[in-house]
């Protein structure tokens, strides 16, 4: 069998709950394949074979085992701006939408969803569901391809996933249970109680009420932990901050608009103070200043220039701050960007930021996604000493170098004295060695002692300790026997552990 998990709200811990599930599951031998129908986030991640699927996706495959494909999250959508969003379907650019015209597509993305799932059910034999968002959005049932038309094109049983860490706990279990559809709600076979604080023995008299008020076993209540994985979108940044803080050398990523893929900072945020700033935030007194990716660079370049980014960078580069530049921020970087009518409706010519030689041009409906492995070939004390390193390439758009050299062997552009740089490869920052490279930098400008990042192994989907870690945390506070009953193990697939 295979089951769904499904939220009280967004950010209640539904991805975590699928990738301890699916960790938990692999620790037995029981072969199981994440999936979630449709997915909105701007964390995303490239498969082997250059499909794009949302990051939550790739990360709870590798909990399970397997390679990250593109039928665990068949439909990506990443939004643009202005009610717009790019729809990946299956792993590939389908077509940008505004919001209003997306629902008149849901009949065709909800049969491409399940015969995504059938196929992952065929081969792995058990799937784990994750809905979107809240399950109980009445306004939305016509068309919810992610919660309650999923759920009664699998009629598979469900858990519900509740967040008592922000409080009222009760009224979402209860209000979500009453809310749902009565074909739906019998589904329902367990609730666990997420992010609690303190002991969970505490809460046995509320466990007690919402069985009571609901008939619906609690099948756990999980405490909150802090277990490094990648985070699945922007909700996740409100939570940043605390982890960082308080340590000597301090990095400055730009919090742009439409910030993609920030997970590419996250093995940065435990050896640094990482501060997301918003654009009008003072870039001053910072050791590292990075632009990180973004859905659409000449919108957020605008803001950039609203709120005098630009002369912040040039203060900044006459001071001997790095400033590096990643996928959209690389093109930032540059002297020019043409675009075609792709980030913006109208043709037009814009300038960038004129940190480095480099001319970007949106000239077609492509996107580059591929998985990389390339050697820091730049000049400079920070590009020479990151050796070989790996990520992935997600972006529309094409960028040509002037005169100045390659940041990476084939790719990327940096100042001759190598401080200013930047490159498509997300991912670059959960190296090790790139992460050296950068600190030792850092530190030594700043006088202040350096201590070299172990090589964990992880690259960007994080350590395989951290998964285990996730899984026994998860075992043990909530009822596995319970859960096991749901998935059979019949050998029906073989696992690709990594």
């Amino acid at each position: 069998m295979s089951l769904i998990v499904l939220g009280t709200a967004s950010h209640v811990g539904k991805s975590m709950t699928v990738a301890a599930l699916c960790r938990a599951l692999y620790r037995r031998g029981i072969p199981v394949a994440p999936f979630k129908s449709q997915n909105m986030s701007l964390n995303s991640y490239v498969t082997a074979d250059g499909s794009e699927i949302g990051i939550a996706q790739a990360v709870q495959a590798f909990a399970a085992g397997v390679e990250p494909e593109a039928d665990m999250n068949p439909v990506l959508l990443k939004p643009k701006g202005d009610s717009v969003s790019q729809v990946v379907l299956l792993g590939r650019p389908y077509k940008d939408v505004q919001i209003r015209d997306y629902y008149r597509e849901t009949d065709t993305l909800l049969t491409e969803a399940v015969a995504a799932f059938e196929r992952l059910k065929r081969r792995f034999g058990n799937v784990v569901a994750e809905g979107a968002g809240g399950a109980a959005e009445v306004n939305l049932y016509d068309r919810d391809i992610a919660n309650i038309r999923l759920a009664r094109s699998l009629r598979l049983p469900i858990v519900l996933v509740a967040d008592i860490e922000r409080g009222g706990v009760f009224a979402q279990v209860y209000g979500t249970l009453a809310l749902l559809p009565e074909d739906i709600r019998p589904l329902v076979a367990g609730v666990i109680v997420n992010k609690f604080r303190g002991d969970p023995g505490l809460f046995a008299p509320g466990v007690e009420k919402l069985e009571e008020l609901t008939g619906v076993p609690v099948l756990g209540v999980v405490p909150y932990t802090d277990i490094p994985l990648p985070s699945e979108d922007s909700l996740s940044i409100a939570d940043k901050g605390e982890r960082s803080a308080a340590r000597p050398v301090r990095i400055a990523v730009l919090r742009l608009p439409r910030i993609s893929n920030f997970t590419d900072f996250e093995l940065l945020e435990e050896h640094a103070t990482v501060d997301y700033v918003p654009p009008g935030g003072s870039l001053s007194g910072y050791d590292c200043i990075i632009l990180p990716g973004t859905k659409n660079t000449v919108e957020d370049l605008a803001v950039l220039n609203r709120n005098g980014v630009g002369e912040e960078l040039r203060l900044a580069r006459e001071r001997g701050v790095p400033i590096i530049g990643i996928c959209g921020g690389y093109q930032m970087l540059g002297s020019r960007i043409h675009d075609g009518a792709i980030e913006s409706e109208n043709p037009a010519e814009y300038p960038g930021l004129g940190l480095l030689d480099v001319v970007t041009a949106f000239s077609g409906y492509r996107k580059t996604t591929v998985q990389v492995r390339r050697r820091a070939t730049g000049p400079g004390p920070i590009l020479p000493a990151m050796g070989e390193v790996e990520g992935y390439e997600i972006h529309m758009g094409e960028t040509e170098r002037g005169g100045v050299p390659e940041a990476f062997a084939g790719e990327g552009a940096a100042t001759p004295d190598g401080l200013v740089f930047g490159t498509y490869m997300h991912g670059l920052f959960q190296n090790p060695g790139a992460v050296n490279a950068l600190l030792a930098h850092l530190s030594e400008r700043r006088g202040v002692a350096f201590e070299p990042v172990a090589e964990a192994g992880g690259g960007a989907l994080g350590t395989a300790a951290s998964y285990d870690e996730l899984a026994r945390h998860f075992e043990e506070h909530v009822d596995m026997e319970a859960i096991l009953e749901f998935f059979q193990n019949d050998g029906t697939a073989a696992k690709e552990a990594k």
